[in-house]
């Protein structure tokens, strides 16, 4: 439609009422305002300037283009601002995007800890599978994501780019009356005779099928639940068991507990996704994540109640499948 730069020139007549002024504010000559007006005036259907004997003004044409322009031009200047800002990192919309049991404690703690930083930036979470949440970034609807390599493999897109983060590793959830309960360590063959619970299974690889074909066994009998929550009530009703990962400990229900496997394998690894051009609030975000994440994988809050939480937790995770009640 109509270019930029004449509407801009346009406003500038407007304000000086002279194409002479308005040469000199714009240091153009005054032949090349008269030319880009006359061509203004082609493209808007007519006159827009009444030509008086000392200057011009706007007809009714020019005052109705003139207002537009205006609001052009503003909505232009305030997007060149906001765009300046958010290229600097201090300003501006954050999309991140993570999985559910990594927006238990490691990425809620790492949020924290950037709206602490001071960063005058909004962040829009949202949460989904690794898959999805990588297409997002491809499609340039997210800025950055936790993905993981469990169940599938790490998904991958045009224009991503994924560095690991940490690796997590993968508990069986049993419920507390559970022959097994108060084991140490399990073998994955002494659970053979059990139904998993797994959102995926057969249709592609899978951890869980790996390990399986590694322990000698196919499981009797798959069940597929996709959510966290439904997982852990079918496992607490005595109906299956299933794989669950060291950063959904906080999440596990009073009724279950979660035990180690022998399978060295049964680990995923957490990975940051980003755009090829990141955004600088972007990998201020990594870099807390890395922090959390090599801190003990995020625990909220500060202060000696959360330290003791954290150790509790981690000697729970890495001594075996007791439980520690955090207090």
């Amino acid at each position: 439609m109509f270019d930029i730069d004449a509407l801009r020139l346009l406003v500038t007549v407007a304000g000086t009422g002279s194409f002479t002024k308005a040469a000199v504010s714009l240091n153009y000559t005054q032949s090349a305002v008269s030319r880009r007006i006359a061509s203004l005036e082609q493209e808007a259907g007519g006159p827009l300037f009444e030509r008086l004997p000392r200057g011009v003004r706007l007809n009714p044409a020019g005052r109705a283009l003139y207002r537009h322009a205006v609001d052009v031009l503003d909505r232009l200047s305030r997007a060149e601002q906001e765009l300046a800002v958010l290229h600097r990192g201090h300003g501006g919309l954050l999309h991140v995007g993570a999985f559910s049991t990594a927006n238990i404690s490691l990425v809620p703690a790492a949020l924290r800890a950037f709206r602490q930083a001071g960063p005058d930036v909004e962040v829009i979470a949202v949460e989904g599978r690794s898959g999805t949440l990588t297409a997002r970034l491809g499609d340039g609807a997210l800025d950055l994501a936790v993905v993981s390599d469990y169940p599938s493999g790490l998904p991958s897109a045009e224009g991503v780019t994924t560095t690991p983060l940490c690796e997590d590793e993968l508990l069986v959830a049993l419920p507390r009356e559970h022959r097994l309960a108060g084991a140490d360590v399990i073998d994955l063959l002494e659970l053979r005779d059990e139904a998993w619970l797994q959102d995926a299974y057969g249709d592609r690889p899978t951890m869980l099928a790996d390990a399986c074909t590694r322990a000698g066994f196919a499981p009797r009998k798959i069940v597929r639940i996709a959510e966290w929550a439904g997982k852990f009530g079918y496992v607490a009703a005595g109906l299956g068991v299933a794989l669950v990962p060291s950063l959904a400990a906080w999440a596990v229900p009073d009724g279950l507990v979660l035990v180690r496997l022998t399978d060295p394998a049964l680990r995923r690894t957490l990975h940051i996704a980003l755009p090829t051009t990141p955004l600088p609030a972007a990998l201020t975000l990594r870099g807390l994540l890395r922090t959390v994440a090599a801190d003990g994988r995020g625990a909220p809050g500060s202060g000696p109640r959360a330290t003791r939480m954290r150790r509790q937790i981690r000697l729970w995770i890495w001594s075996g499948g007791h439980r520690v009640r955090p207090r």
